[in-house]
């Protein structure tokens, strides 16, 4: 047997649910930490193993989101106001859900379809910089599904058994 061979092998017997687990996560990271610089309220968490894991729980919006949207994140047919509030919430929610592995396949849709917007109308050189990249994850996420690590496979499995 050869080294490639062997190699396969091992890589091939990495079970998809440990994947889907370190997709999400990754794919989840950059639309959480970009929500965070957009809301304000209190601050949960704290530090694990040296790592912050603290975040804020929205209460409001900043009032430099409202003057990002209206300035430099300009959309087409949705005033800056409505923007702001819908990419905070969407930055907010899509991202735990899709840790936590419920609804991934609506939330994976829906970071995509974010990805598109910011793509087109927001930073349109941006594509092979990151944009292509959060793209492929989230399309094996929404082909694939969360894997076994998940709520979806936890809830959603017992009652098509």
């Amino acid at each position: 047997m050869n080294i490639v061979t062997t190699a396969t092998r091992w890589l091939d017997a990495i079970p998809y649910a440990l994947i889907a687990l370190f997709l999400r996560i990754v794919a989840a990271h950059p639309f959480f930490v970009s929500g965070q610089t957009k809301i304000d309220g209190p601050t949960v968490g704290g530090e694990v193993f040296g790592l912050d894991v603290s975040f804020q729980i929205p209460t409001s919006i900043r009032d430099s989101t409202f003057a990002l949207f209206a300035d430099e994140y300009r959309l087409p047919l949705i005033s800056p106001t409505l923007a702001a509030y819908t990419a905070s919430g969407v930055e907010f929610i899509l991202p735990l859900l899709l840790v936590i592995g419920l609804l991934t396949r609506l939330s994976a849709f829906g970071l995509l379809m974010m990805t598109m917007v910011i793509q087109i109308f927001v930073f349109p050189d941006a594509w092979w910089t990151v944009h292509a990249y959060w793209a492929a994850i989230l399309v094996v996420l929404i082909a694939r599904g969360p894997g076994a690590i998940s709520l979806d496979h936890l809830l959603f499995r017992r009652r098509s058994a």
